[in-house]
């Protein structure tokens, strides 16, 4: 990863998610000049954290597991710069009714103070356009140029593109190469409707995570049992992230967050929950795929496109940034090739 690639290229990665940052990541340490663009006023995609006064939810992805090497080694420089660290949770299962605990020998990372964390770590290093939603990339005569509906065309041209976003979003940009664009296309991605609850006492509840297979709602954390999290002086003494199951999101994505909310809200005090002293909602259009692809990633050595994300290999945060790294090795091992 250390080795320099003769004849610098510049590359534009669209996406600051888990994907686009590992990818972008090993492409700067080989020797490329990336540039990330990113549509949101900050990096981390779904592995976010809404932050108020007094409070912070991690309301995307809710911790991440490890089994692959490469993800592991990545892990522990991250604990090692001290924005990961282990959560030590007391995990319950329900069939909406009884509960009982959940035997599992994973170990559950989380990002220090917040799930962001480990995102903003990486992009510190990196080249990072915020709040530019690339609505077009045109190739000609062997080079990239990149569209932003914010900006418009930006001044400098690229050797190389990857899309590291979600596939529907991906494919409204693959236009130009039919391939591609059916392969975003034939991904279906479901939405999901994350509830963010605060409260001034802590709750009486035996789980600091709870697995749902019944009913509207899919999980819920005390993320405030993560680490790092609520200062001992705040007004609020306890955060609730709250989700609902994909097909019920998917059935309610365009009622009024407000009447979500209610529903989430009932079906949590079914559970053991109370209502909370304030509360907020998200909704994630595109939160997780019905079937998901089990290739890492794809790459277009003619037109020098690549697409990578979870929704390419498998899902979940280490799925996203194996996704970008292979991308990333297959781009610097062809640039090596003689």
């Amino acid at each position: 990863m250390e080795a320099r690639v003769a004849g610098v290229k510049n590359i534009a990665v669209i996406g600051a998610g888990m994907a686009g940052l590992a990818c972008s990541q090993a492409l700067q340490q080989a020797g490329f000049l990336v540039t990330v663009f990113e549509k949101s006023r900050g990096p981390s995609g779904r592995v976010s954290t809404r932050v108020g006064e007094g409070w912070q939810c991690d309301h995307g992805a809710q911790y991440f597991t490890v089994t692959e090497p490469a993800f592991e080694a990545q892990v522990q420089k991250w604990r090692k710069a001290g924005v990961v660290a282990e959560w030590e949770a007391h995990l319950y299962e329900t069939d909406g009714a009884a509960l009982q605990a959940k035997q599992s020998a994973k170990t559950r990372y989380v990002g220090v103070p917040k799930n962001t964390s480990p995102a903003r770590h990486m992009a510190e290093a990196l080249t990072v356009e915020l709040e530019q939603t690339v609505d077009a990339i045109t190739f000609a005569d062997g080079q990239w140029r990149v569209r932003s509906k914010e900006h418009g065309v930006y001044p400098q041209v690229f050797d190389k593109v990857v899309l590291a976003i979600p596939a529907p979003q991906a494919k409204a940009l693959l236009t130009a190469h039919p391939a591609f664009e059916a392969l975003a296309g034939g991904v279906t991605m479901r939405g999901c409707w994350a509830l963010m609850a605060r409260y001034a006492q802590p709750l009486a509840l035996p789980f600091d995570g709870l697995f749902v297979n019944e009913g509207p709602l899919s999980w819920l954390a005390r993320d405030s049992s993560k680490p790092g999290r609520l200062s001992a002086n705040s007004a609020v003494q306890e955060v609730w992230s709250i989700h609902a199951n994909p097909i019920w999101s998917e059935a309610n994505l365009e009622r009024a967050p407000e009447a979500v909310a209610q529903d989430m809200l009932a079906a949590f005090v079914t559970l053991g929950g109370q209502q909370p002293d304030a509360y907020s909602i998200h909704r994630w259009r595109y939160a997780d795929c019905a079937h998901y692809l089990q290739q890492a990633y794809a790459w277009d050595a003619a037109q020098q496109l690549g697409l990578c994300g979870d929704w390419l290999n498998g899902g979940k945060v280490q799925g996203a940034w194996m996704s970008g790294h292979a991308l990333a090795l297959a781009m610097i091992g062809a640039c090596a090739a003689p």
